[in-house]
């Protein structure tokens, strides 16, 4: 069986992969491994979301760590609680965008500060498997309940900044953004269009995943129906959003990175944004533009929140839908990233989102393309010597760049799969890299 323990995170298909014992054997490696006696929990509205909190809880507080239970909540809710409230770690019950089959742990360490496989996962993997059980002589801890809802939204509300009265159309895909979104737009102006409000883990609409064109069609239909100025798409455990413009148009996120990264270095001269690897040129050129400092990084979560931290970046975005904001503890927020929109969408009167965005769609770009391959390594040694004549970068995979276009190539950290990426400066550069790369990769 496929390890639960992930490059960014612990997920896996309840109860086969992921239960209440290894939940329970979880909790205890967690608080031996961050000696740590607060820990924030919060859990998403998956099915299996109750028992794992109850399991993990048990695993925390037989350990003698305390669960500071916030209930209910959205990813970037834990993160906010572990940095607002000084508490030593913090897990998010949540499969994030996976089918309902899927549960999972995010996890963070006291200032919010992301664990990954090789800062932590990979150790709470050989701490798990030691047979579970209430370590003798440990003072048993408890479970405290807090409620930082209000806390939360008075966070997220404060960097808006004359927001006009836009029309909003909003697809939560049955996940926790539905909790949030009213509450937040009875602060700011604006008239919100809710889809798929109700947070229901069995997702009765569409998989909560806002990066596969097919789960956007409702929004882009209810933008065009009410002559919505936006859309936004969250999903299962809205830390992503995706953006669609006032004329149904899909935008990239690298593109809303670009345009946000001049909103913030308006306020942050000079400072450095993060983005990852897969990104448009456009996003360097914007960063530039605008005079910051643009920093490239791996694909993930994790590694993006820790190379904010280290650049001391103000500002990151990555391809996924993951925007990360220093102001945010160095953790991504979907939300503010939304917030963020509507203030440069204010600022410029008499413009459209499709108006703003018509300077940054300079590029083709040919998407995220899956190919299954056996030997992952072997087709990445591969590509690098056909291409060697172009500019080289191994951050993640391999990038080679060349001056009228380039390609990224990355391994699934879970499947037998290779990522593409393409962009090039004209529609038939693109496609003809593309097929090209495709045959090599799958030949």
């Amino acid at each position: 069986m496929e390890s639960i323990f992930k490059a960014y995170d612990i997920r896996g298909i309840y109860p086969s992969e992921l239960n209440e014992e290894n939940a329970y054997k979880i909790g205890q490696a967690f608080v031996q491994f961050l000696g740590k006696r607060e820990i924030v929990v919060g859990y998403d509205m998956r099915l299996s979301a109750h028992v794992l909190f109850d399991a993990l809880s048990k695993g925390i507080v037989d350990a003698g760590g305390t669960v500071i239970d916030i209930g209910m909540v959205l990813t970037p809710m834990v993160s906010f609680a572990v940095g607002r409230y000084g508490f030593g770690g913090g897990i998010m019950i949540t499969a994030s965008h996976n089918p309902k089959q899927y549960n999972g742990f995010k996890l963070c360490r006291e200032k919010a500060i992301p664990i990954n496989y090789d800062t932590g996962i990979q150790e709470l993997e050989k701490m798990a498997g030691i047979p579970g059980k209430a370590a003798k002589g440990v003072v048993k801890g408890k479970i405290i309940k807090k409620n930082i809802m209000d806390d939360y939204i008075d966070f997220l509300t404060g960097f808006a900044k004359d927001i006009k009265p836009f029309k909003i159309a909003i697809d939560a895909g049955n996940g926790m953004g539905g909790v949030t979104m009213p509450l937040i737009f009875k602060k700011i102006p604006g008239k919100i269009f809710p889809l798929f409000f109700e947070p229901d883990g069995s997702f009765p609409n569409h998989e909560p995943n806002p990066l596969k064109p097919e789960n956007k069609i409702d929004l882009q239909n209810e933008i065009i129906k009410r002559g919505a100025d936006l859309g936004v798409a969250y999903d299962g455990d809205a830390d992503r959003a995706a953006f669609v413009d006032n004329k149904g148009e899909l935008i990239g996120n690298d593109l809303i990175t670009a345009l946000l990264a001049g909103e913030v270095l308006k306020k942050n001269p000079g400072a450095g944004i993060i983005y990852d690897i897969r990104s448009s040129w456009a996003v360097k050129e914007e960063i530039e533009k605008y005079g910051g400092r643009p920093i490239v990084s791996r694909v993930g979560h994790a590694f993006m929140k820790q190379k904010l931290r280290d650049e001391n970046g103000v500002f990151g975005g990555e391809l996924s839908g993951h925007y990360y904001f220093k102001d945010a503890y160095f953790t991504d927020n979907a939300e503010l990233a939304m917030i963020f929109l509507l203030n440069l969408m204010s600022a410029n009167p008499g413009k459209t989102l499709n108006d703003l965005l018509k300077p940054v769609r300079r590029y083709f770009q040919s998407g995220e393309i899956n190919s299954e391959v056996k030997d992952k390594d072997a087709k990445i040694a591969e590509l690098k010597k056909i291409y060697s004549k172009g500019k080289i970068s191994e951050i993640d995979g391999v990038s080679v760049e060349y001056p009228a276009w380039w390609f990224n190539v990355r391994k699934s950290n879970t499947e037998p799969i290779l990522r593409l990426n393409v962009e090039a400066k004209t529609e038939a550069e693109m496609i003809k890299y593309r097929d090209e790369l495709l045959l090599l990769i799958r030949k």
